[in-house]
C-alpha cells in the first residue's frame, strides 16, 4: 500500500465523522487531487469500510432504481461486499458517483431515512452532473472542496512538520524566522514551484528528489485532462478547451484577454470554454471587486477577470519551464517570472480557506479613466478588508497598495515576497512561504 501523506482536509473529515448533525458528504475537486485517498484514510478509523466505484462496477448502478429505498440498498450492498453495514461502525463510500444521477439523488434519502449511517461520495467531473441536478440535495448534503497539496502539506510530506508549525504559529512580522530557516524555506519554495501539489508528483518527489520524474507525472496528468475534454457535455471542441487552458497558463497574473486564445475564435466560445474548465476544477477565476464592503462579491465586475491554473507544477510542465530557470533565478526574476508567484499566492489563499465553501478570489483595480492602480488580491478577515500584493522587494512601487488603504480605510496591507517577515508604515511583509500565517488568515 502506498504511503499516505497527511492532508489538511483530514481534520475536516474527522470532524464530519464525529458530528452529531452529520449529513451525507460529497467531496468535490479536480481529478487526481487526492479525494479518494483521503476518504480511504478516513475509512481506516472505522470497523467496517465499503468502497463502491460506480465507474468500474457498473452493475451496482442497477440497485439505484425507481425506488430509492436506501436501507434496502444497503442490505444488498452488505451481501454483495460481504461486509456488515452498521450505523456508527461502517463507512460507505461511493466513488465516481457522477456515473449515476440516481446514486447522487439517493444521498438526500440517506439523510432523511438513514442519517445514522456514515455515507460519503466523490467523483471526477462531478460538477457537470451536479449542474444537471441543481436541487439534488440542498440542505441535505454537505460538500467539501479539495485541492492539490498546499506548500505546508508539501513540507509535511517531507517530514518537516516542526518547521511548518513554527513558521505558522510562532513567526510573525515582529518575530521573523532565523536566517538559516528562512533560506531553507525559500529553497523548498523553489522546489515546490517545480513539483507542485498533485499528490502523485509529491510522492515521486519524496521518493526520488528528481524533477524530471515529477515532470513525467505532470505530463501523464495533463494527458488525462486532455482525454477528459472529450467527455465534457458540450459542442466545444477538445482542441479549443486545450487552447484555452494553455492560454490561462500563459496569461497567469494578468487580466484574461479572450483574443489571445486565438484570433479566429469568438469570445463567446472562449467564455464557455472557461466556464467548463472552471466546472472541472482546472481553473479558478479571480474577479474584480470594488471592495467597498463585505461581502466582497457584492460589487464585482466580471468583465475584469484573471484565472488561476489548478497547480503550479502542472503549469510549469505545460509551459516547459526548465528547473534551472527557477532554481538559480535571482529574487526579482523568481518573483516576476510569468505571474507564477501571483498564481502561487492565490492558490495558497484558496487552500488555507474553509474546505466547506467553494473558493472565491478577488482583486482590485481603479476603473476610472486616467487612473492606474491595481492590487493582486483582496481578502476579508473578521469583518475587515485587506489588500495583498506580490512584490519582489520593497524597492517596488507600493502606490497601488497605499491608494487602496487610503480609499478603503484598511488597517494595513500585506506584501508577500521572498523577504523575511517585517513591517513598516502600514505594510506587513509576509514571505511567500508563510501565507498560512495568522497575519494573513486572520486567526
Amino acid at each position: 500500500m502506498r504511503q499516505y501523506f497527511k492532508r489538511h482536509i483530514d481534520k475536516y473529515l474527522e470532524e464530519w465523522k464525529n458530528s452529531a448533525n452529520r449529513k451525507p458528504l460529497l467531496v468535490r475537486g479536480a481529478r487526481q487531487v487526492g479525494k479518494s485517498s483521503a476518504i480511504r484514510h478516513l475509512g481506516e478509523s472505522f470497523k467496517y469500510y465499503i468502497e463502491i466505484n460506480l465507474e468500474r462496477q457498473k452493475d451496482i448502478k442497477t440497485l439505484f432504481g425507481d425506488n430509492l429505498n436506501v436501507k434496502s440498498i444497503c442490505s444488498q450492498l452488505s451481501v454483495i461486499y460481504n461486509t456488515p453495514i452498521v450505523p456508527g461502525e461502517t463507512l460507505l463510500f461511493f466513488d465516481e458517483i457522477q456515473e449515476s444521477q440516481r446514486a447522487i439523488s439517493s444521498l438526500r434519502y440517506f439523510y432523511e431515512d438513514y442519517p445514522e449511517l456514515h455515507v460519503i461520495a466523490a467523483g471526477s467531473l462531478l460538477e457537470f452532473t451536479l449542474k444537471e441536478l441543481p436541487s439534488f440535495g440542498v440542505g441535505r448534503i454537505r460538500s467539501m472542496y479539495m485541492y492539490p497539496f498546499s506548500f505546508d502539506e508539501f513540507l509535511e510530506a517531507q517530514g518537516l512538520s516542526l518547521q511548518v508549525n513554527f513558521k505558522r504559529n510562532d513567526a510573525d512580522c515582529e518575530h521573523p524566522l532565523p536566517g538559516p530557516l528562512h533560506e531553507d524555506m525559500i529553497s523548498q519554495l523553489r522546489s515546490y514551484y517545480l513539483v507542485g501539489g498533485m499528490p502523485e508528483a509529491v510522492r515521486i518527489w519524496v521518493q526520488t528528489g528528481n524533477y524530471k520524474e515529477c515532470a513525467i507525472v505532470h505530463n501523464d496528468i495533463l494527458d488525462t485532462y486532455q482525454d477528459d475534454f472529450k467527455k465534457y457535455k458540450t459542442r466545444i471542441s477538445p482542441l479549443l478547451l486545450a487552447q484555452t487552458l494553455k492560454s490561462v497558463a500563459l496569461q497567469a497574473g494578468e487580466k484574461f484577454v479572450y483574443a489571445q486564445v486565438g484570433n479566429d475564435i469568438g469570445g463567446a466560445m472562449v467564455k464557455e470554454a472557461l466556464s467548463l474548465l472552471s466546472l472541472a476544477g482546472l481553473v479558478t477565476p479571480v474577479v474584480h471587486t470594488a471592495a467597498n464592503g463585505i461581502p466582497l462579491g457584492a460589487e464585482i465586475n466580471e468583465k475584469f477577470r484573471k484565472f488561476l491554473f489548478l497547480d503550479i507544477g502542472l503549469m510549469q510542465s505545460m509551459l516547459k519551464i526548465q528547473p534551472k530557470d527557477i532554481l538559480i533565478a535571482d529574487e526579482v526574476d523568481f518573483i516576476n517570472r510569468g505571474g507564477l508567484s501571483e498564481m502561487f499566492a492565490g492558490l495558497e489563499l484558496m487552500k488555507y480557506d474553509s474546505y466547506l465553501t467553494k473558493p472565491e478570489l478577488y482583486y482590485w483595480q481603479r476603473t476610472e479613466r486616467g487612473t492606474q492602480a491595481e492590487v493582486d488580491y483582496v481578502i476579508s478577515r473578521r469583518g475587515k478588508i485587506y489588500p495583498i500584493e506580490v512584490k519582489a522587494s520593497n524597492s517596488g512601487s507600493m502606490q497601488s497598495m497605499y491608494k487602496f488603504i487610503e480609499l478603503k480605510k484598511s488597517d494595513y496591507g500585506i506584501r508577500t515576497s521572498l523577504e523575511p517577515f517585517s513591517s513598516y508604515k502600514d505594510i506587513k511583509v509576509v514571505p511567500l512561504y508563510a501565507l498560512s500565517n495568522k497575519v494573513v488568515q486572520g486567526e
